[in-house]
């Protein structure tokens, strides 16, 4: 038995989130939310909140034991990117790439 949960076209680079998912994958859902709150990273904001829905989900859809949850899988899949362009000198243009991602948590019960 698994929660799931994902969240789409975040405003941050896959890479950033991944610094982060990387220190909360298979920690108990406890310990990875206090990580979260506790870690200066811009993409920890949306990460709790997505922790928080994977975690209602187990409650409320499949009558999981939210304390005995753990984070099996979490991964960030790169979302369309933005482009935009800066005006240089002589004429010439700096493109800057807005890159969005989507995000996918997976939360199981331990045995």
């Amino acid at each position: 038995m698994e929660s799931r949960a994902t969240v789409k076209f975040i405003r941050i680079s896959p890479r950033k989130v991944q610094i982060v998912l990387d220190l909360i994958r298979n920690q108990p859902a406890e310990k990875a939310m206090a990580i979260l709150k506790h870690t200066p990273k811009a993409a920890c904001e949306p990460l709790e909140k997505l922790l928080k829905s994977a975690m209602a989900n187990a409650e409320n859809n499949h009558n999981m034991d939210v304390s005995k949850l753990y984070v099996a899988e979490c991964l960030a899949c790169p979302g369309p990117i933005l482009k935009r362009i800066r005006p240089r000198a002589h004429g010439r243009a700096y493109h800057i790439y807005k890159r969005t991602s989507h995000v996918t948590l997976v939360l199981r019960e331990a045995e």
